[in-house]
């Protein structure tokens, strides 16, 4: 039998962690819905105004979004289990401050440091990857991503039970014994990943991006109430706009971006934050439909007038559901891949919503309805970020994860407006009151069953990858190796990727070259890897180093830079101080020399494609020029020109 994490000594087991990393996954998930159920009472507690009560949602979203990234980025740097105990300490003063400063702006700041322990969700699924065996990762990554789901689920009927027996500050002080349980719970049986990436905090990038994210969703939460033609929401928006502008070419030139959009824009991680935003618009739908449907009048014909408990108790099934979903989806993605369970996910809630359109007359058709779209969440959700760490860099899967919850968090918040625009557009006038007619319901599960079709459209461009492969043991041992790519002057080489290898060709992992020329890989253990570095116009270079498991720093020197060289001649001679210029086949000019004393010129490579070489003789001011196709190599072009005075259509190239 192959060792294990769990049987080495004096080390926690896999299941310990697993249950560990995933109640705390579920308690900060709580903190999304754990107030929605107060809502319709804290104007009167509290003495304000229903859409000021919405800020206990709204301030919890924006924490959550603006802290995700940052956190997760942190992680990376710093210490994933260091970054979860910061959360969780911070979830638990939020909650305490919530529950003692009795007034709507403390209730306002704890919802904000609630929010910010929902980045800890990214980070529990990293530290999953690196400390699990990899028999047992695969239903432990799919049971944290479904976290999410599982905590604003539970979080409706428990808060709804909590305030009636105990007062609306019992669950403030619920959630705070629970993070502090939670939080002993993670020093104590969590081990700290020895997988770090060293290096400077991108603040800047982190600072601009915060305000992005605030200003986007917070147009998107408030355009139902403001209005979305309203000048502070399109002021929003321009502003959400105008800083992304400004935030994209500074992170494609900084040193260590806060997020690599490099890696980010590969067509693996790409399309599946693609289908990661349209599941969490399908997804949210769910919640939001159900609970009002079950709570609306029966004289709308389709509801049945329960109240806020009971309608939240009807949503248990659905996150028992995907409790027990999580292991099938493991076996999923380990039997057919990430894609396959993303695929099958998304099917299994367009099952769901249509089932919803037609069938929804009884309580049991709508919990059951309610509960297969929960299935299908799990398996979409599972699949995330299996995807997402076998096509980035394992010393950035924590800030890569973080960014798929983001994008998550933007469907859903998408999702809500959605659902709040449709409701209150498409009505019906029973008495003095205008309430959602079931056509809006209808409408919007199509929207949700559209978006989860459309999550499968992205998904068959995601393409099948070759798992990254380590021994049962690897996370024990695992350590990461960090050095340079440089050229023969000893400058920084970019851009540039590292590649590494098993002896035998299976990938182990890689990294992409920051503006410095520095890289970091994370090697499962001692031995012989091959390692390849490649720059764009140099000749790649590929060294076997044997890792020692002391040795942590690694360079390469490429030495040969890719060219397109030649000599100019005339009558036989070579032509000193010719004027060479290179242009793009469409006319656009790359770059122009002048031979030397031997008439030879170099260009550096540039990027694949067609282009015309041309010739200026400096004294008969004879000119020539000739057709050039560029791939990936060296090329040699020697341009011969006529004899002066000669006649000819075309020069002669040799």
């Amino acid at each position: 039998m192959p060792r294990s994490i769990a049987m080495t000594p004096g080390r926690p087991s896999a299941s310990a962690i697993t249950a560990v990393l995933a109640l705390s996954g579920t308690l900060v998930a709580l903190m999304q819905t754990l107030v929605v159920p107060l809502l319709p009472d804290f104007p009167g507690i509290l003495g304000v105004t229903a859409d000021d009560a919405s800020w206990l949602v709204t301030s919890t979203l924006l924490a959550s979004a603006i802290a995700t990234p940052i956190v997760s980025r942190s992680a990376d740097m710093y210490g994933k289990r260091k970054m979860m105990v910061v959360c969780l300490a911070i979830m638990v003063a939020g909650s305490v401050l919530a529950a003692v400063g009795g007034s709507f702006v403390w209730l306002i700041i704890g919802r904000t440091l609630q929010g910010v322990a929902s980045a800890l969700i990214p980070v529990g699924i990293s530290i999953m990857r690196d400390e699990l065996p990899k028999e047992k990762m695969g239903s432990a990554v799919a049971l944290m991503s479904a976290t999410l789901g599982i905590g604003s689920a539970m979080g409706l009927p428990l808060a709804g039970v909590l305030y009636e027996s105990l007062g609306w500050a019992s669950i403030f002080w619920v959630s705070a014994a629970a993070g502090t349980l939670l939080l002993v719970a993670v020093v104590l049986v969590v081990p700290e990943s020895k997988i770090r990436t060293p290096g400077r905090f991108d603040f800047a990038g982190a600072l601009v991006l915060s305000a992005a994210l605030a200003a986007l969703l917070l147009a998107i939460s408030k355009g139902g109430s403001w209005g979305w033609g309203s000048e502070p929401v399109l002021l929003l928006f321009l502003s959400a706009a105008i800083l992304l502008a400004v935030w994209v070419p500074y992170e494609l030139k900084v040193s260590q971006p806060m997020v690599d959009l490099r890696t980010s824009a590969r067509r693996p991680v790409l399309m599946t934050n693609l289908a990661s935003l349209l599941i969490g618009f399908a997804m949210f739908a769910n919640m939001l439909l159900t609970t009002q449907q079950l709570q609306l009048p029966a004289s709308t014909g389709y509801g049945f007038e329960l109240s806020v408990i009971t309608a939240g108790l009807c949503m248990v099934p659905s996150g028992l559901a995907m409790v027990l979903f999580a292991p099938i989806s493991g076996r999923i993605i380990r039997v057919f891949g990430g894609k396959t369970a993303l695929m099958t996910g998304a099917s299994v809630m367009i099952v769901g919503y249509v089932g919803r359109v037609f069938f929804y007359d009884s309580i049991m058709w709508v919990i059951i309805g309610s509960t297969v779209v929960s299935v299908g969440t799990a398996i979409a959700y599972a699949s995330m970020p299996t995807l997402i760490m076998g096509a980035v860099p394992i010393t950035e899967t924590a800030s890569a994860n973080g960014l798929n919850s983001l994008v998550r968090s933007i469907g859903t918040s998408t999702s809500s407006a959605a659902v709040a625009a449709v409701l209150t557009s498409v009505t019906i006038t029973i008495g003095a009151e205008s309430l959602p007619a079931f056509e809006a319901f209808a409408d919007v599960f199509w929207m949700a069953a559209l978006a989860a079709a459309a999550s499968m459209l992205a998904a068959v461009f995601i393409p099948r990858a070759p798992a990254i492969q380590r021994p049962p043991s690897a996370a024990a041992g695992e350590l990461v190796v960090q050095g340079r790519v440089l050229t023969p002057d000893h400058r920084p080489l970019t851009p540039a990727v590292v590649t590494v290898l098993h002896t035998g060709g299976e990938p182990v992992d890689w990294s992409r070259v920051d503006t410095e020329g520095n890289y970091s890989v994370a090697l499962p253990g001692a031995g012989k890897y091959l390692m390849v570095a490649n720059a764009a116009g140099w000749t790649p270079t590929a060294e076997v180093f044997e890792f020692d498991g002391r040795t942590l720093e690694h360079n390469f020197l490429l030495q040969d830079r890719l060219t397109i060289r030649g000599t100019i001649r005339a009558g036989g001679k070579t032509i000193a101080g010719a004027a060479v210029t290179l242009l793009e086949a469409g006319g656009g000019h790359v770059a122009t020399t002048r031979t030397d004393d031997d008439g030879a010129y170099a260009f550096p490579l540039p990027p694949a494609g067609r282009y015309v070489v041309t010739m200026l003789h400096p004294l008969t001011e004879q000119a020539m020029a000739q057709k050039l196709a560029v791939d990936n190599a060296s090329v040699t072009l020697d341009l011969a020109a006529p004899p002066a005075g000669a006649n000819s259509d075309e020069p002669v190239g040799a």
